[in-house]
């Protein structure tokens, strides 16, 4: 690790007051990461990287303009803030941009009570190469495992501190571990693949390498001997490792970006039903030990639970000050950034309101159709909210699953989609997005 995070921000913003700069904030990114891969047995690769990374905003009345860099030398500190202060200069004016007003900013300036730093000792590589070892022997113990594409572990340590002229200054710590592995049936054009992978903050949360490699090999073997479905219009019900990107489609539809620009096919959906009744999102950047977590966003404002959908009606839009000063609107907290930009909204932990059955429960419900499990490109009109995706997974008849699919494509709208889906009660509650595998009516299959 190298200069202490506060200082570093600190000296950013004096730099720009001193350039000339009306207003500015700064971020700095202090970081460690290691990812090792192993592959019929051998160690195939090994990564480490560490640095820390700085950006800086500086604001001239109604222009703004953002600068970065991976070196903290004072000399560069200087040069960063005069270079901001003449582009800002020429930028274009924005009445919109400035910083949040001091009795705005957020009393809580750590994560401490986010729990998302492990204590222990980071890893060191010979630990994740075990790891991904035994992942990659759970999995070729598995009848029908021809080989293991890759196994893989990982671990990342991550600082971030936030400060701003306007008095705020906070940051939090988070650590990633993770582990995953990808196995392979069958052979030639007979290939089918798929994988397991666990990720947490904290190393004694993570499943053991026994069974994601077991997973990883049972969810493969399952998938031998693939076809393409019939052609038609069927209900589909989204698995819970995928049912995420559902629901991520309307949350990107009612980003404060996509609405200030016009182009979201939700422009007009507030305050209408976007959701079955009963169905509910609700945004919680406090649940501790989850990824997502912060306790103030990019701007220094204060997060808290927010309702998005609230039994199935669209209550907002996800904004950050720029956004909703366009829109007349207060911030929800959501702004995030990197080192390179200035703030934007984006949404944090989500989970959909689960149902009262399993997944056997909705397979038997759906009758007939296709249980999605993967999913591959994606074309979808932000504007109008058309849908298609390349699909595989599993044709159900009778509510049983009879066998695997693959090269398939879905289709629908999503306004039609989202107000018809219908919850299990599968989903991983650690996840940053919690959703539950979701049944889907009316959409379009184009398979054999």
């Amino acid at each position: 690790m190298s200069d202490p995070l506060p200082p570093l921000t600190d000296a950013l913003i004096e730099a720009a007051i001193r350039a000339g700069a009306e207003a500015a904030d700064a971020i700095a990114v202090d970081g460690t990461s290691l990812s090792i891969a192993v592959r019929g047995g051998q160690l195939e690769q090994a990564e480490r990287s560490e640095g820390v990374e700085i950006g800086l905003r500086v604001l001239m009345g109604t222009r703004q303009a953002c600068v970065s860099a991976s070196d903290t030398r004072p000399e560069t500190l200087r040069e960063m803030a005069e270079r901001a202060v003449t582009m800002a200069r020429l930028a274009p004016a924005d009445p919109t941009v400035g910083l949040a007003d001091p009795s705005e900013l957020s009393g809580i300036r750590d994560g401490a009570a986010l729990d998302m730093s492990d204590t222990a000792a980071d890893p060191d590589p010979a630990a994740l190469e075990d790891a991904a070892r035994r992942a990659e022997a759970a999995a070729l113990a598995i009848s029908g495992v021809s080989q293991v594409q890759s196994a893989s572990a990982g671990f990342s340590r991550r600082r971030v501190h936030l400060a701003a002229s306007n008095g705020f200054s906070g940051g939090y710590e988070r650590t990633d571990h993770g582990l995953g592995c990808v196995a392979i049936t069958g052979e030639g054009l007979r290939m089918e693949r798929d994988y397991y992978g666990d990720g947490r903050n904290h190393a004694t949360d993570l499943m053991s390498p026994e069974e994601i490699g077991r997973l990883a090999g049972e969810r493969t073997v399952a998938r031998k001997g693939a076809r393409k479905p019939p052609t038609g219009a069927y209900p589909v019900i989204y698995d819970e490792r995928i049912s995420s990107s559902l629901i991520g489609h309307l949350l990107a539809a009612t980003n404060g970006s996509a609405i200030v620009r016009g182009a979201s096919w939700a422009r007009d959906l507030l305050g209408e039903q976007v959701l079955p009744r009963g169905l509910s999102i609700v945004e919680d950047p406090h649940r501790p030990r989850t990824s997502a977590s912060r306790p103030f966003d990019a701007e220094g404002l204060p997060t808290a639970r927010r309702v998005i959908v609230e039994d199935g009606t669209l209550t907002g839009w996800t904004l950050d000050l720029a956004t909703g000063r366009k829109l007349g609107l207060p911030s929800t907290a959501s702004a995030s950034r990197g080192t390179s930009a200035p703030p934007s909204p984006s949404v944090g932990n989500v989970a959909l309101t689960q149902g009262d059955h399993d997944l056997a429960a909705l397979l038997r419900e759906m009758g007939t159709g296709l249980l999605i499990t993967s999913m591959i490109g994606s074309s979808i009109n932000a504007n109008t909210g058309d849908y298609s995706r390349g699909a595989s997974g599993f044709w159900v008849e009778n509510g049983e699953i009879t066998y695997p699919v693959n090269e398939c494509t879905v289709a629908g709208n999503l306004r039609d989609m989202l107000r018809t889906i219908r919850p299990a009660n599968d989903a991983r509650p650690h996840l940053s997005r919690v959703v539950p595998s979701l049944l889907v009516e009316g959409l379009t299959l184009a398979g054999a």
